[in-house]
């Protein structure tokens, strides 16, 4: 543990004091640049900063922008933001072991968070060992939800609002990949500790899983004692894209204590598609994910708090310029769009039979320069529309975002 500590300060002080290094020392790795790549493959599939033949590697991103909205004509103005900053840190411990880390600075440091910190042995091929702190494989986004990976500014309404984005927790489980010419299979299997009762006792007034986020103590112990399941399947084909299915359960309320019987276990259960692919000769990117969320909420609870909730959204991102711009060889700028719906109360209400609403919609029209693959410069307008439970007229929130992000 010493010999890693002075390591990474090592390799700290030699970028501050660049003039004393010779650069040829210094190079970009991959971890994971080998056959097809799978959104899974995201943690490892990032630039990092090498030095000489240390052991340590470092990488991170950024993302600052700014923004003018207006929710029913009312406005907080011009705002500039220090959305995160995010470091790498990861190690090939020996040929068969891995560690990395990803750690979070949001809103300058309003919040830091340990995202992901895994040590990763390797049997074979399909038989893989990880243990730490994991990302929950629940869709494609929780996994791969980099800045610089993405021309929009606001990560997806789905991924944060419905699903808890960049969720993780401690725990253990088994993940594999296979090639096979253009095609690969991989799998992911998890057991950690899970959600709490903050998904139906928040500050939100409704079912929302993201409060559980809040739950520092996670990462140290688990709030009912019951384990989170989570588990995904993926393929992919070098012509097609890559489809993924995935699933997130367990108990989460406290069923009971010190023996005595509290409640009935009450579960979350959570079912993810996600898909991705390029068309060919156009090469229009298109992402998509969907969610489905259900929870079994007590009857005492009114029925603002939704027992079953969906949303995704569907990204579609051309290239239209691809020459070089102020010197920038590389250089590509793009047009996309992105198409979000999120329903957080799905059914009918007992008394009327009417539908309980509860939801919003937003369409996010986006132009983005990319100096260099690992740098965005990006312009989105966004308009949403969102209904209240009885279904009144809808608040409107529309405005413009203007941001950089980059891997550094």
């Amino acid at each position: 543990m010493r010999k890693i500590i002075l390591n990474i300060l090592s390799v700290f002080i030699s970028s501050v004091v660049v003039a004393q290094i010779d650069p040829a020392l210094l190079r970009r790795t991959s971890k994971d640049t080998s056959g097809l790549l799978l959104n899974m493959d995201a943690v490892y599939n990032r630039p990092f900063l090498q030095l000489g033949k240390l052991p340590v590697a470092l990488g991170g991103y950024a993302e600052a922008n700014y923004q003018y909205l207006q929710e029913d004509g009312i406005s907080e103005g011009h705002q500039f933001q220090m959305r995160r900053l995010t470091l790498f840190v990861s190690s090939s411990i020996s040929k068969r072991i891995k560690f990395l880390s990803e750690i979070e600075f949001e809103d300058g440091t309003k919040e830091i968070n340990i995202e992901f910190a895994s040590v990763d042995f390797e049997f074979a091929p399909l038989l893989n060992l990880r243990s730490g702190i994991v990302m929950n494989p629940i869709g494609a986004f929780n996994q791969n939800h980099d800045g610089p990976k993405w021309e929009f500014i606001d990560r997806p309404i789905s991924a944060t609002q419905i699903l808890p984005a960049t969720w993780s927790n401690v725990g253990f489980g088994v993940f594999g990949k296979k090639s096979s010419k253009d095609w690969v299979y991989a799998y992911e299997a998890y057991l950690t500790n899970g959600f709490d009762d903050k998904i139906i006792d928040n500050a939100e007034n409704k079912t929302f899983l993201p409060a559980s986020k809040e739950n520092k103590d996670r990462f140290e112990e688990s709030f009912n004692g019951s384990p989170l399941l989570t588990g995904k399947v993926a393929v992919r084909n070098r012509k097609i894209g890559e489809l993924g299915l995935s699933y997130m359960g367990g108990v989460y309320n406290k069923f009971e204590d010190d023996g005595l019987e509290l409640d009935k276990k009450r579960r979350v259960n959570v079912y993810a598609i996600d898909f991705n692919s390029t068309l060919p000769k156009i090469n229009t990117y298109i992402n998509a994910e969907w969610a489905w969320v259900n929870v079994d909420v007590p009857e005492t609870y009114t029925e603002q708090f939704g027992r079953k909730q969906q949303g995704g959204f569907i990204d579609f991102v051309q290239p239209v310029f691809k020459k070089p711009v102020f010197g920038f060889e590389t250089s590509v700028i793009n047009a996309a769009l992105r198409l979000e719906y999120v329903d957080w109360n799905k059914g009918k209400f007992k008394s009327t039979g009417d539908n309980i609403s509860d939801e919003v919609f937003s369409i996010v029209p986006a132009i983005s320069w990319r100096p260099t693959a690992q740098t965005v410069i990006r312009l989105n307008y966004r308009y949403n529309w969102q209904k209240d439970i009885l279904g009144n007229p809808p608040a409107k929130l529309a405005g413009f975002q203007f941001g950089v992000t980059t891997y550094f």
